[in-house]
């Protein structure tokens, strides 16, 4: 029994097609999932940062604004926001 040529290549060509679309609807929710991790984890951190920025009369604004800012860049994100805070 012979395998058409044609057909070894249209499969092969459906299957790159389905790889493509699954890494192209994976890819955008990777960073989504990432950036509500990371919108998270700022929270946290200016939750602990006006936990004990109250010893010396810190206090930062806890809001999706802010957490998102700290969570997509990190420590220079976090003290960007204190930094902000403390200017205005």
């Amino acid at each position: 029994m012979r395998i058409p040529w044609e057909m070894v290549l249209s499969f092969a060509i459906g299957l790159g097609l389905m790889w493509l679309v699954g890494y192209l609807l994976l890819t955008p929710m990777r960073f989504l999932w990432r950036l509500a991790a990371g919108g998270v984890l700022g929270a946290v951190a200016l939750w602990l940062v006006n936990a004990f920025g109250g010893l010396v009369g810190l206090h930062v604004a806890v809001n999706p604004f802010t957490a998102l800012a700290v969570g997509f860049l990190g420590l220079p994100g976090a003290a960007l926001v204190i930094l902000l805070q403390l200017l205005l």
